[in-house]
């Protein structure tokens, strides 16, 4: 099973007084839907979702499914480093109509290759809605190794990966050993273009949430015509590398406060960017406007 291919957006969570804005999410999953975005994903790591009450999880799902109404999927991050409350949550997540979950793996408590695996079935098969894995050993310390990928792509309900190790090798050991219905989506925005070639069929991006269509256009041309999406990646590259400024999603939640969908508030113990890291992504971001 494919969920999309293409460009998902793991979207950030606006908040207005220390409480979610739900009015300006709903606004930003339209722009998002509008402007060519395969899929939604809520409640990640660029969603704040670590500090967001388990009601303020699923009233953002329920407004994402009722905005989205079919048009691409919504993908919710339900993952935890506690397997029951995993599964718990998924179900609620599945009440409230989400299309597919994804997972990440445990951290603090990091397990082994055997743990991941037992694990990730587990939640599986109690949830039974389509699952993306997520590794990112620089946010948990553990990876998951490919033949682990292997025996889990097996699952019927275990559909896809986000890789966000930036290991080229890592993803042309994973692609060799998967079913090609098993899909490959890159967590990095800066390495698409030799995501794409290694086999890889889109990204779940953060940059997206401010430059859908763009992203997207990138993937679509990269079909045909690959110089020229390695060229129109070239023109958004300095907007990627001034993201890097901080912590994500500190300096995307400063980007998409430009365009109205945030006001800059993050939650603790994330804290505003700073003004002058504030005006390297304004900089970058209406040279790329200028550009573009």
């Amino acid at each position: 099973m494919t969920l999309f291919t293409g460009t998902a957006v793991a979207v950030t969570t606006p908040f207005k007084e220390g409480e979610v804005d739900y009015t300006t999410f709903e606004k930003h999953i339209e722009f998002l839907i509008d402007n060519g975005m395969q899929s939604i994903f809520v409640n990640g790591t660029t969603g704040e979702g670590s500090t967001l009450t388990e009601e303020e999880k699923l009233e953002l799902v329920r407004l994402a499914v009722r905005v989205s109404d079919g048009r691409v999927p919504i993908v919710v991050g339900t993952g935890t480093n506690n397997t029951a409350a995993s599964i718990e949550h998924s179900l609620k997540v599945k009440e409230a109509d989400a299309d597919a979950i994804m997972l990440i793996t445990p951290y603090y408590n990091k397990t082994n290759q055997r743990g991941l695996l037992a694990h990730f079935t587990a939640i599986a098969e109690a949830v039974q809605l389509p699952v993306v894995l997520y590794n990112v050993p620089a946010r948990t310390n553990m990876t998951i190794e490919p033949e682990t990928i292997k025996i889990l792509a097996e699952h019927p309900y275990i559909v896809a990966l986000k890789d966000a190790t930036g290991d080229m090798e890592y993803l042309k050991q994973v692609r060799a050993i998967v079913s090609t219905d098993f899909t490959l989506y890159s967590g990095n925005d800066d390495s698409i273009i030799p995501f794409y070639e290694r086999g890889g069929d889109g990204v779940i991006s953060v940059v997206a949430n401010a430059v859908p269509a763009e992203f997207q256009a990138i993937y679509e041309t990269y079909a045909s015509d690959p110089q020229e999406a390695e060229r129109l990646f070239n023109k958004v590259s300095p907007l990627i590398d001034a993201l890097g400024v901080d912590v994500n999603p500190m300096p995307i939640k400063a980007l998409v406060t430009e365009l109205g969908f945030a006001n800059g508030e993050v939650r603790l113990p994330l804290v505003p960017l700073e003004e002058e890291d504030s005006k390297v992504i304004h900089e970058a971001y209406q040279a790329y406007k200028g550009e573009a």
